[in-house]
């Protein structure tokens, strides 16, 4: 009894902090977005109207929803993979493997806020890098980047895709701790490198390599400072998302119960992705 009583205790102050800071504000989030609520005025109940509204006639609401489930798609899949082939290549340990990780981390620890400063910079219509080095070849180019239909949304997912520092750093540190004999038996056997790749290490990598592709694909429920920072969503919505959305549902047109039905969705979109990526990858299972 005194043990329960004890343990209890223990977690008493972290289950109070999570009603307090989760589970609370996640029951108002749900209650309020059933009702008509803008700021001065009292929330009146309107049903399922928010969701309807949503899912059947607010075209920035799909756009921002097909975005975001295309991004998810994209994360988990090429940015995982890039950090995982990069870490299968610097577990090999060339001579400027430790430089090499160092400098792929860099976009990992520079904030969200300068990194979207410095690509606006990069690919600015009339000094950035980009069409500076095209007009070497072609003097008359003029492009923007961000704010052209046909590129905005390719241009604002380069400004974090191909960056998987800590996607290889996770899965660096998980092959340098496998057991080496399974991977000296199997070049005594003859297996060749790609062979002990695909093989051997991978096959081993499933549980880290399906955790990174959680920590990624959650990652683009919640991108919104980058997007901020370039497009705001533009031009018109074609780089849109659910959190850009929320944003300017709530806090521009000052509409909140629509704001919050769509936090709803967004909260059930990241439960079912982490759920599809724990029954694919089986994580937590005997390798």
């Amino acid at each position: 009894m005194k043990r329960n009583v004890n343990f209890a205790l223990y977690i008493l102050p972290t289950l109070i902090l999570f009603l307090i800071v989760y589970a609370v504000p996640l029951v108002v989030l749900f209650g309020t977005s059933f009702g008509d609520w803008r700021t001065g005025g009292s929330i009146s109940f309107a049903g399922i109207k928010n969701y309807v509204q949503l899912i059947l006639h607010d075209e920035t609401f799909q756009e921002g929803f097909k975005n975001n489930v295309l991004w998810i798609l994209l994360q988990g899949t090429v940015n995982v993979a890039i950090g995982t082939v990069f870490a299968l290549i610097l577990a090999r340990r060339p001579f400027f493997w430790k430089f090499a990780r160092t400098v792929y981390m860099l976009p990992s620890i520079i904030s969200s806020a300068a990194m979207g400063m410095l690509f606006v910079c990069v690919f600015n219509p009339q000094f950035g890098m980009v069409n500076s080095i095209i007009r070497l070849f072609n003097p008359s180019f003029s492009h923007n980047w961000f704010m052209a239909y046909d590129t905005a949304f390719a241009t604002v997912t380069f400004t974090w895709l191909p960056y998987a520092g800590m996607v290889m750093l996770l899965i660096l540190t998980e092959v340098s701790s496998m057991d080496h004999s399974i991977i000296e038996a199997a070049i005594v056997d003859g297996a060749d490198q790609l062979q002990m790749d695909l093989r051997i290490i991978l096959p081993n990598l499933k549980n880290i390599i399906g955790t990174c592709v959680i920590l990624e694909t959650t990652q683009m429920l919640k991108k919104l400072d980058i997007i901020m920072l370039t497009t705001r969503g533009g031009p018109g919505s074609t780089t849109m998302n659910l959190p850009m959305f929320i944003y300017k549902t709530s806090m521009v047109e000052n509409n909140f119960g629509l704001a919050n039905a769509a936090g709803v969705l967004l909260t059930l979109l990241g439960c079912l992705t982490v759920l599809i990526i724990n029954n694919l990858f089986r994580i937590g299972e005997e390798k």
